[in-house]
């Protein structure tokens, strides 16, 4: 069979001649949308037009003694229910490889054709010709492996094709660096795939690294290793290539009944900063339909960690190679990148191999698990689309057997056809639903002001790219609207904030907006603990839906030595003369709003705003007197030192001037507020470490928080600074604080 990649991939993808091919009829993991329609034929008739699908799941039977495969059972020995509810099974099969016909692959020059051409040949009208075959995906995530990670994966790889392949075996190679490529399709080929094996062999790792989006530089590489572009302008936010990159394979090997399993080799999947967690689940319901199982290998192996790390990074900054915190840090960022590989490997009915260096057992279990089952397939009496999960329990009318089935599947949510009085409760479901909808890509980044001692402000910023809103024209301009719903869970997971918003735009043709973000903004007031946000927005043209997940702490700075906000970046300013405005990104008659993918180009202004809150009093300066009205006083003098460093590759390129604030200039907060206003056009384009750093100069703590931002070629010609032609000056320097 052959492998399609989809064509909208994020990344760049590479092309072999692949066409893209979706399912129409019996897909596994999809449950029954009973619907019909009648339209009138030129002949004055009525064309009868009925859609159905139907949930299939495998199902492996082994006696409880020897652990054998136990076979010739029969549909008549099988009970499915749905949520504990029996469902009519409509169709059986199964699939033994012990079975499996040599397939005839046609002549080429190099030797022998992929099965690609059964596919996109004859296989739709003949499904039997893949029957009793074992369909194996091996996908090297070069983009997160080192180059001794990437030796150990294929030399296990080449391994297994040179000694423990079957006949029933079919390969495919898929690898992924800047972008999704499809090496070689399906074959029984090893030669072939010795050959598209040999191609990773060596490669350098890309080592898409991600930024240091917690601002803690404590045990970090003195490096500008923490972060590496990406193509797409939402790297610094979205992690989800690879997650992305899983749901366009799936999607692609919908067309064939039969268990599909993906060998997935990756250097750990690690989410940064604030992560979608709606991504995790639209490709686990992917890889669910397409009835694929997936098998994670974490390629680094049994690793050791030592306490200040080893010759591939920079010296440490800070203390905790000495305390401890360096190594405990390593374990939690080891554990973090394993965890979601684990994750997918269980949600979607394989398993998980790590810390070992020996990747022979990923292998055999694969075949192990495909060597005989049971293709179970009924149609769901539920056929509310309401994107839920649906448990499944299998029985079998004798006790001496265990069943291995995976646990459910997720039902679709269909939103294209709801009445105008049930969108609201559409909404509310998407809401409430485990099912995530991804049809519209959204962005979100939270921040935090203290605005009293367990009172915080937690603005947040969502952004939809302009491509995904669809537009009425209406005479001279179009008009678009979209819906906005989120809400806020505490560690309980009772609701304690909520937003429901309707945002009517108008568009003017001229401001190509396709080629722009639209930018909500909102914000909660909360108490410091752990929270859960979920916000789904919905384009209503179409009815398409999309949906950003994540987990959000709110510090308790009683227990930080220094007190620090979160630190905005923005490009854009805007006037906000609202006389009662509790948001601390309203300053002045201003108000600043936060550039979520920290994306810049050379011809605007970086601001930045941060506050340092309860800075210690310098004990030789005297208290200043009270005054009559003032219900709280400044306080004595403080003395907070700032100033902000851009670097490339671990060198510093630029450093605005040392700012000194020396009184508390937000006296009802206790805060000293830092605003500066770096103009962009002496820095070239590049990725830069971004490094704030905060000294506390009474109180001796300091903090370096660091991101990650790029700056893109300015759209106006760049003049270089008349004041420096060596090194980036900033003409206007920074905004002193307020």
């Amino acid at each position: 069979m052959s492998l399609r990649l989809a064509a909208n991939l994020r990344q760049a993808v590479t092309w072999r001649g692949i066409v893209a091919a979706m399912l129409v009829g019996v897909v596994a993991g999809m449950p029954v949308a009973g619907g019909w329609a009648q339209q009138p034929d030129q002949s004055g008739g009525f064309t009868l037009k009925v859609q159905s699908d139907i949930v299939l799941t495998n199902v492996i039977v082994r006696d409880k003694k020897t652990g054998e495969v136990v076979k010739g059972l029969k549909e008549s020995d099988f009970t499915i229910l749905e949520n504990g509810k029996p469902q009519k099974i409509a169709s059986f099969d199964y699939q033994n490889v012990d079975e499996a016909a040599v397939l005839r692959e046609k002549s080429t020059v190099i030797g022998k054709a992929s099965i690609a051409d059964l596919v996109n040949g004859e296989f739709a009208s003949n499904p039997a010709t893949l029957r009793d075959h074992r369909l194996i995906v091996m996908f090297f995530d070069l983009s997160s492996m080192q180059p001794e990670d990437i030796d150990r994966a294929v030399e296990s790889a080449q391994d297994f094709v040179n000694k423990k392949m079957q006949q029933a075996d079919l390969v495919a190679l898929v690898s992924m660096a800047t972008g999704l490529s499809m090496d070689q399709d399906f074959t029984s080929d090893k030669a072939a795939l010795l050959k598209g094996l040999g191609k990773y062999n060596g490669t350098e790792g890309t080592g898409f690294a991600n930024g240091n989006e917690g601002g803690n530089s404590g045990g970090t590489a003195d490096d500008a290793s923490s972060f590496s572009s990406d193509d797409s302008e939402y790297n610094a936010l979205n992690t989800d290539r690879e997650l992305y990159a899983i749901r366009t394979i799936a999607k692609s090997l919908e067309r064939v009944d039969q268990r599909k399993s993906l060998l997935y080799f990756s250097g750990g999947l690690t989410r940064q900063g604030i992560e979608n967690q709606a991504s995790m689940r639209a490709a686990t319901n992917e890889a669910v339909k397409a009835n694929m199982a997936i098998y994670s290998v974490d390629s680094r192996g049994l690793e050791a960690l030592p306490p200040v790390g080893n010759a591939s990074t920079g010296s440490l900054r800070g203390t905790a190679a000495y305390s401890g915190g360096a190594m405990q840090s390593q374990l939690d960022a080891n554990f973090g990148s394993q965890e979601t590989l684990a994750t997918l490997s269980s949600d979607t009915g394989g398993k998980a191999f790590f810390d070992s260096n020996d990747f022979a057992p990923a292998f055999q279990q694969v075949q192990h698990d495909t060597e005989a089952y049971y293709i179970v397939g009924f149609r769901s009496t539920n056929t509310a689309r309401d994107g839920s999960f649906r448990h499944l329990t299998v029985k079998l009318n004798r006790s001496d057997v265990k069943l291995d089935y995976r646990p459910g599947y997720y039902a679709p949510a269909d939103f294209q056809h709801q009445k105008t009085q049930d969108r609201e409760q559409a909404l509310m479901e998407e809401l409430r639903s485990d099912l995530p909808a991804t049809d519209v890509a959204v962005y979100l980044q939270a921040l935090y002001f203290r605005m009293a001692e367990n009172k915080f402000f937690v603005p947040v910023s969502l952004i939809i790219p302009g491509s995904q809103i669809h537009s009425v024209k209406n005479g001279d301009r179009d008009k678009a609207n979209i819906d906005v719903i989120g809400q806020v869970k505490n560690a309980e997971g009772i609701v304690v904030g909520n937003v429901r918003d309707t945002v009517k735009l108008a568009l003017d043709a001229a401001q190509q907006v396709q080629q722009k973000k639209i930018q909500y903004s909102t914000g909660f007031t909360l108490a410091p603990g752990r929270y859960h946000l979920k916000f789904v927005v919905r384009e209503n043209q179409t009815g398409a839906m999309g949906s950003f997940e994540t987990d959000l702490q709110v510090p308790d700075l009683k227990k930080i030595p220094l007190k620090l906000s979160s630190i905005v970046l923005s490009s854009q300013r805007v006037p906000n003369t609202a006389k009662k405005v509790s948001s601390p990104l309203v300053r002045d008659g201003v108000e600043w709003i936060p550039n979520v993918p920290h994306v810049f180009r050379q011809d605007q202004h970086l601001y930045f705003l941060y506050e340092v809150y309860d800075p210690a009093k310098e004990k030789s300066a005297a208290e200043p007197s009270s005054s009559p009205g003032l219900t709280r006083r400044e306080g004595g003098p403080v003395r907070v030192l700032t100033s902000i460093e851009f670097l490339i590759g671990g060198v510093k390129v630029y450093e605005t001037p040392l700012v000194e604030a020396k009184t508390v200039n937000v006296p009802e907060r206790g805060a000293v507020a830092f605003q500066f206003d770096v103009p962009l056009t002496p820095l070239k384009p590049g990725t830069y470490i971004c490094q704030v750093n905060v000294i506390d100069d009474a109180g001796g703590s300091f903090s370096f928080p660091r991101m990650a931002m790029r700056v893109e070629p300015g759209t106006a010609p760049v003049v270089a600074p008349a004041t420096s032609a060596s090194a980036p000056v900033s003409p206007g320097g920074p905004i002193k604080p307020e």
